[in-house]
């Protein structure tokens, strides 16, 4: 956890993610990312200068039998708060609607009900779980399926709902996440989306483990251009070595 917690550290840093105060909902999916997000944030909050507030929020997706209690008594252990919101998000998607392409309605259904569930909940500040190597999918999963340079930026203040948007394990590979969450036996909630692992970003990931094998480096160097681009809030600004 040092390793990861110096990470998150510089990514904070790097990009002005927490300030004095900050009430902070961290969006805990289930998933292996979302965990290790809310893990490192209670471990920097106990020794970071700037003193900040925590909290875990999960969406109840509905319709789906889904037992979230491991997560509870993982948020109970770290005296963190949790709430689960309850929605009809699955429903909307693949009853309603029957979407033939839902992750990117079903993405923005959540991102919706996250943040007005922090805001409700007095929070200024929400934490996505995405991590360096969703940084590079989702730069390639622009280049290639949209044309264009792009990708989510570390920092993203939404004016409709007053909240902040911070990713603080940009700088955290997925390799670690993992080899963290085995370790320390997190408890995931596995994800019981029809559409999960049959996506755009699969094979992206597939291509890029492909192509990394066969060209050491790509995809840090693919990250090093981004930050060096400053696209999308990518300038730090503050001073970073990677």
């Amino acid at each position: 956890m040092k390793q990861i917690l110096s990470r998150v550290r510089r990514a904070v840093e790097d990009y002005g993610m927490i300030e004095e105060g900050d009430r902070i909902a961290v969006g805990v999916s289930g998933g292996k990312d979302s965990l290790l997000a809310l893990a490192a944030l209670d471990g920097l909050r106990r020794f970071y200068p700037k003193k900040f507030e925590l909290m875990a929020i999960t969406l109840d997706l509905g319709g789906e039998d889904m037992d979230f209690s491991p997560i509870k008594a993982f948020c109970k252990e770290r005296n963190i708060p949790y709430i689960i919101e309850q929605t009809d998000i699955r429903k909307i998607v693949f009853d309603y609607r029957q979407e033939k392409n839902p992750c990117a309605l079903c993405a923005n259904l959540r991102r919706g009900a996250l943040n007005n569930a922090a805001k409700a909940h007095s929070c200024n500040k929400v934490v996505l779980g995405h991590h360096y190597d969703d940084v590079i999918e989702t730069f390639y999963l622009s280049l290639f399926f949209e044309g264009q340079l792009g990708c989510f930026s570390p920092v993203t203040y939404l004016t409709r709902s007053e909240i902040t948007v911070i990713r603080p394990l940009i700088y955290v590979e997925e390799k670690m996440i993992r080899k963290k969450a085995k370790e320390e036996n997190y408890p995931v909630v596995e994800n019981t989306c029809p559409a999960d692992k049959n996506t755009k970003r699969s094979y992206v990931k597939e291509v890029l483990r492909t192509l990394d094998k066969e060209n050491r480096g790509l995809k840090d160097r693919a990250f090093t251009a981004l930050v060096s681009s400053g696209l999308d809030g990518w300038k730090p600004i503050g001073k970073t070595k990677k």
